[in-house]
């Protein structure tokens, strides 16, 4: 059994009219018409839901019922119009984007911030993993929108470079490498080189830089899952490692940890799945980010 709603309405409106004539003119439509319309519900219903015996009609107790729940059908419908003119308005909603590690702790604070500035009605919240991880959730529909260091894997995901960011080499305040002259990788032979878990946008870049400086095989690493980890264990004397600057802007300002740059900039990139319908919170969030060209002047008064 199914429930026509084209033919609910004009069944509401021939109550709410008093009659199928009134009805029939209010809607546009002819007497005939609306009189079959109104039929073919009560056949598909299989019930009598008014009665034409008398000079006016008058409901069934199964019209009674219907008409309670139409009401309620089209109160519901209404709202549910309102709600999305509510949040294509960007008055009401969510928006919860993904970043890679670094994003996440250094770039999407301050940039959702200054989102939820401009649109108090939307809340918002952050995914925050491994480039791989974050990749994963984009492609499982899991999240939207997310904000990663490096390139794009995944091929049902598009990525476009939003803004950029520096590697570099950390190690503790007055180790040899700290200063001295360029090039540095002559020097990082016998130091252990710690380097993030994979998965990581960063990890990658790392191996790809000792391989170019043809280290590889010459120096030790020890694997260290996270950044946060990373910078504790390279103040605390454990090794040396590459990382994002703002990853690390805090600990340089304050002379915790050394920082010199090693690379060339590496993208930070905006993605996406390529099929996937952004809503309004989520292109707005787009518009925003590609606005701003850097990295949020407030990042720095927070690291």
């Amino acid at each position: 059994m199914q429930l026509n709603l084209h033919r609910l309405g004009i069944f509401m409106t021939v109550v709410e009219c008093g009659g199928f004539s009134a009805a029939a003119s209010k809607l546009y439509l002819s007497q005939p018409s609306v009189s079959h319309q109104v039929r073919q519900l009560e056949q598909s219903l299989r019930t009598v839901l008014i009665d034409r015996s008398g000079s006016r009609i008058r409901l069934t107790p199964e019209g009674e019922v219907l008409l309670e729940y139409a009401r309620r059908v089209f109160l519901l419908a209404d709202e549910a119009v309102a709600a999305i003119r509510r949040v294509s308005g960007l008055q009401t909603g969510t928006l919860v984007v993904g970043g890679s590690t670094t994003v996440a702790s250094h770039l999407l604070p301050p940039a959702l911030a200054a989102f939820r500035d401009r649109y108090e009605g939307i809340e918002v919240g952050i995914f925050a993993g491994n480039a791989e991880q974050v990749e994963k959730r984009l492609v499982d529909g899991e999240i939207g929108v997310a904000v990663i260091a490096g390139e794009v894997r995944a091929p049902q995901l598009v990525g476009r470079p939003i803004m950029e960011d520096r590697l570099v080499l950390i190690t503790p305040p007055g180790h040899p490498l700290a200063s001295g002259p360029e090039p540095v990788q002559e020097r990082l032979v016998g130091e252990r080189f710690l380097l993030r878990e994979p998965g990581s946008s960063t990890r990658a870049q790392q191996e790809e830089l000792l391989e170019r400086w043809g280290l590889a095989g010459d120096v030790r690493t020890t694997e260290i899952w996270g950044s946060e980890t990373i910078k504790q264990s390279v103040a605390a004397g454990l090794g040396v490692s590459v990382v994002s600057e703002h990853c690390v802007e805090g600990e340089s300002a304050q002379r915790l940890l050394s920082a010199r740059p090693v690379a060339s900039a590496r993208p930070i990139v905006l993605a996406h799945r390529r099929d996937r319908l952004l809503g309004p919170a989520e292109q707005a969030f787009i518009e925003l980010l590609q606005s701003m060209h850097t990295w949020p002047a407030r990042l720095r008064a927070i690291s």
